[in-house]
Order: C-alpha cells, then sequence, then structure tokens
C-alpha cells in the first residue's frame, strides 16, 4: 500500500507539471481525488487493512492528499496567470467607444395614480385593507344585497369560475371582509384589480379600482360629502368643481354618483364632457342596513358610508388619455413619459 501511494504520488507530480491549461489541470485532480479517482479508490481499500496499518498508512495518505492539493493550487496560479497574460496581449479595449446606458426604469402610471390615491386617503385617517382576486360568491354579490336573482348582477359582467367562485367584479368584498372581522370603527380604503367581460376604448376586462367606506356612530351624508370632496380638490386642485347626483347602487341608500368639473374645457363644454361641463368620476352612498345584517352591525346603532372609484378613468382625467387600452399595451413610447 506504501508502495502504490508513493508511485501516486510520483506520476500526480508529473501530471500536475505536464499540464498545459487549467481545464488539463483540473482534470488532474478529477483523476486524483474525484469520486472514481486513484487516491479515492486505495482510500476504500484501507478496511482491509490490519489496525497497526491503519493509522499508518492513514497519515501517509493524509500527508500525500494535502502535498497534492499544495502541488495543483501553485500550478494552477501559474497556468490562470499565463492565460490572463495570453488575454491582455491579443484582446484590447477601445475607451473612445461611447459606453452603454443603463435605461432606468418607472413606475406604470395606474400604479402612480393608485398610490397618489392611497396618500390621500391615509392622510385623511383611513387603513388600507387588501382581499382575494379569486373571490366567493357571498363576498362579492350576496352580502352586499344582491342575491342570486338579483338584477343587479346583470349590470357586473362577471367572469364565473363556477356558481360559486368568481373573479371578483369589484372591490366591495374587501369591505365585508374587513367588517366580518372588526367591530365599529372602521374607516378603510381597498385599492385592488377588478374583472368584467368588457373591453372597449374606455373598458378593460382587467382594470383597477378603490373601495372606501367609514363606519361609525352618527356618520351622516354630509360626511361622506365632505370627505370624496377634500379627495377631489386635493388630487385635481382647489378649484376644481364637484356635484353628487342621486343614483342607485344595491348596497348603498341613498346613492349618488360624484361629478366633477371637466378637466379639458373647465366646465364650457367639450366633446370629453359630451357639452354638459361635467365628467362622472365615482359612485357612493349610505351603507344600506341589508349590508350591515350580513355581517352583524348593528343597523340603529352605526351608520356608514362606501364609495367606488376606477382607477383607471381617474388616470385618464390626470394625464388626458383618450383611449384606456393604453395603459395595457406596453408601449415604451407611451410609458417613457411618466418617469
Amino acid at each position: 500500500m506504501k508502495q502504490r501511494l508513493e508511485q501516486l504520488l510520483t506520476s500526480a507530480k508529473q501530471a500536475i507539471s505536464q499540464a498545459e491549461t487549467e481545464s488539463s489541470l483540473q482534470g488532474v485532480r478529477v483523476a486524483i481525488l474525484g469520486r472514481k479517482g486513484e487516491l479515492t479508490a486505495l482510500m476504500k481499500g484501507m478496511g482491509s487493512l490490519s489496525q497497526e496499518e491503519r493509522p499508518v498508512i492513514g497519515s501517509m495518505v493524509n500527508r500525500i492528499k494535502t502535498e497534492f492539493e499544495e502541488l495543483f493550487e501553485s500550478r494552477r496560479v501559474v497556468l490562470h496567470e499565463a492565460s490572463l497574460s495570453a488575454r491582455l496581449s491579443h484582446e484590447s479595449i477601445d475607451v473612445t467607444l461611447p459606453g452603454r446606458r443603463s435605461l432606468q426604469g418607472s413606475k406604470h402610471p395606474i400604479t402612480l395614480v393608485m398610490e397618489d390615491i392611497s396618500a390621500i386617503f391615509a392622510a385623511l385617517g383611513f387603513g388600507i385593507a387588501e382581499g382575494p382576486e379569486i373571490e366567493r360568491d357571498f363576498y362579492n354579490f350576496e352580502a352586499l344585497n344582491m342575491p342570486k336573482d338579483h338584477p343587479a348582477r346583470d349590470m357586473q359582467d362577471t367572469f364565473y369560475i363556477n356558481e360559486d367562485l368568481v373573479l371578483r367584479t369589484h372591490t366591495s368584498p374587501v369591505q365585508i371582509r374587513t367588517m366580518l372581522k372588526h367591530e365599529p370603527p372602521v374607516r378603510v380604503i381597498a385599492p385592488g384589480t377588478v374583472y368584467r367581460c368588457d373591453s372597449d376604448i374606455t373598458h378593460s376586462p382587467m382594470f383597477h379600482q378603490v373601495e372606501g367606506f367609514l363606519v361609525d356612530k352618527h356618520v351622516t351624508f354630509g360626511d361622506l360629502k365632505g370627505i370624496l370632496t377634500e379627495f377631489i380638490t386635493r388630487y385635481f386642485g382647489a378649484d376644481i368643481g364637484v356635484r353628487f347626483r342621486p343614483s342607485f347602487f344595491p348596497f348603498t341608500e341613498p346613492s349618488a354618483e360624484v361629478d366633477m368639473q371637466c378637466v379639458i374645457c373647465g366646465g364650457s363644454g367639450c366633446r370629453v364632457c359630451k357639452n354638459s361641463g361635467w365628467l362622472e368620476i365615482l359612485g357612493s352612498g349610505m351603507i344600506d342596513p341589508e349590508v350591515f345584517k350580513s355581517v352583524g352591525y348593528d343597523s340603529e346603532k352605526y351608520s356608514g358610508f362606501a364609495f367606488g372609484m376606477g382607477v383607471e378613468r381617474i388616470a385618464m382625467l390626470k394625464y388626458g388619455v383618450n383611449d384606456l387600452r393604453l395603459f395595457f399595451e406596453n408601449d415604451l413610447r407611451f410609458l417613457k413619459q411618466f418617469n
């Protein structure tokens, strides 16, 4: 065994000294120390040695292995430096060439608008809540006062997964989930992605909404008007006109559409506002007692309001975009304008 080990070290030294490249040197290392290498094979045979021979041979194996590693590393450094010198002598870098500029990305305009909206309502004391985009029928419809035979379901153009699961058509289910978890007072907004079967220059099958609601004692419609007027004037400017029109939503009563003065014509009338001077921006109302019943709130003790807005519509008004589909086409010429 001793003789075989000495012969192995001699042949290893010769192979290392004759290696001309780092890859061939690595081949020598594998042939000696690899799983099927010569030294590895000899080490496996130590089990047949006597108890007196094992420590002697073991010490010799460790010495040879250490010596081999030192020779290998020394030769590797020499070959690496030689390879680097050869490359430097043949390769060149033209320092007069212009550098490659790193392109700087930016947030998507929809993300920017959602962050701005969230920041305004956070300053008004609202928390932020989230919920699943694949939603149960109970949260998306029934708890919001829309039972299975309710005609208002037809307004939603819903993507159904099965009878009980849908892609949420609004972020209002977050309102239900939040009220089921927390007792009043509650003051929350819920920004997120929603889905409906609709697609044209002002509609998309996937879009974004910000739902908001407040529940407490003695909440009035005047509180709703104050909060929404404050939001619109902070976002679009203090001089912008705001008005509330009666409307219908199954989960609020009374309900109102909120219009703001047209940002294109300043209220004088144009094609965008259909010569009315006003643009619809969101829907709102006082939370219906039937919704409170679904979440276990006492409608005699508490009252509240809710509102919802389409983020894409607000982004179109904010940036003067006339086709909603531009937000989703990933055209860098369009997106670069929002750096």
